[in-house]
């Protein structure tokens, strides 16, 4: 494939030197003179093609508390268990509100209100199959769900499966609303880059076995929050994403499917904003400016 270069001239005093400029450093530009419009915005992203034509960085390494966005590779372990035979998505765990600290091993429960997905605590006391754990974790990004699964799956293993497939830089270290833990800075951190190598790694089929992978896929796809990366895509646009928000943090990482086209990843992890609307309108302009940038390719 061949691809397109612009050659900037500059002078400096008599000399005259050429400057060769991807399109990918354009888009580069772009994105980070929007991000310059919010003041004191912290923001990371990667976008990824997956036929590795290009890839565009802005922060890609810069760590951010990983919110929801952690629940990505305790999914891609369970998966990787489940391949291992060690678990069944049939298996039954039971439900409880009430979990230990990381910090001392004391109780704390979860509050209906603060999660995303309230409906599954009518669940407390049952036995719910795991598959229906995962989609309650992935696509209503049920807190309840998660810390339910979290003691399955292991932290320590969700943690170096992460490591394993290229996100180096991420840390997995508990469930979520650990009070203690957060108050001691013991929190869930990823990076751009991490979270587009674990996106990478269950698109190309690598994060667990080929059917595992695709249904993590599936899963990803009926994720319900479309405010982010998928309100700058058209209508209708195929979007498997993973969102993550607490107070100043709004992430999204995803994998868009252009129709007729080579699909990409693309990550965009922000914080210090204080208004979440505008957090989002971030994400939202970075997305349609990535969408056109793949489309004129």
């Amino acid at each position: 494939m061949i691809t397109l270069l612009l050659s900037v001239v500059t002078l400096a005093g008599d000399s005259v030197r050429a400057r060769v400029v991807a399109p990918e450093d354009s888009l580069r530009e772009r994105i980070e003179a929007r991000i310059a419009t919010v003041p004191g915005a912290r923001v990371g992203v990667v976008l990824h093609d997956l036929r590795n034509r290009f890839e565009v960085g802005v922060a890609a390494d810069s760590t951010f508390h990983a919110a929801s966005t952690m629940k990505v590779p305790v999914m891609i372990e369970l998966f990787r268990q489940v391949d291992a035979g060690h678990l069944s998505l049939d298996q039954r765990l039971l439900v409880v509100n009430s979990f230990g600290s990381i910090v001392d091993g004391s109780n704390y429960a979860l509050d209906p209100g603060d999660d995303s997905d309230s409906s599954l605590y009518a669940m407390v006391g049952k036995r719910v199959p795991i598959r229906d754990l995962i989609e309650h974790m992935i696509t209503r990004s049920s807190n309840l769900a998660t810390n339910t699964l979290i003691p399955v799956a292991g932290a320590t293993n969700a943690n170096a499966t992460a490591h394993a497939l290229g996100a180096t830089r991420m840390r997995v270290l508990r469930g979520v609303e650990d009070g203690k833990a957060f108050a001691l800075g013991m929190n869930n951190t990823t990076t751009a880059s991490d979270l587009a190598a674990l996106l990478l790694a269950i698109e190309r089929g690598t994060a667990a076995s080929p059917a595992s992978c695709a249904q993590m896929r599936e899963i990803l796809l009926r994720e319900i929050y479309s405010g982010d990366i998928p309100a700058g895509l058209p209508p209708g646009t195929p979007v498997a994403q993973k969102t993550g928000s607490i107070t100043g943090v709004l992430h999204d990482a995803a994998i868009v499917y252009p129709p007729g086209k080579t699909p990409y990843v693309l990550v965009v992890l922000t914080s210090n904003i204080s208004e979440e609307a505008s957090a989002r309108a971030l994400t939202v302009d970075i997305s349609r400016m990535v969408w056109e940038f793949v489309s004129s390719r």
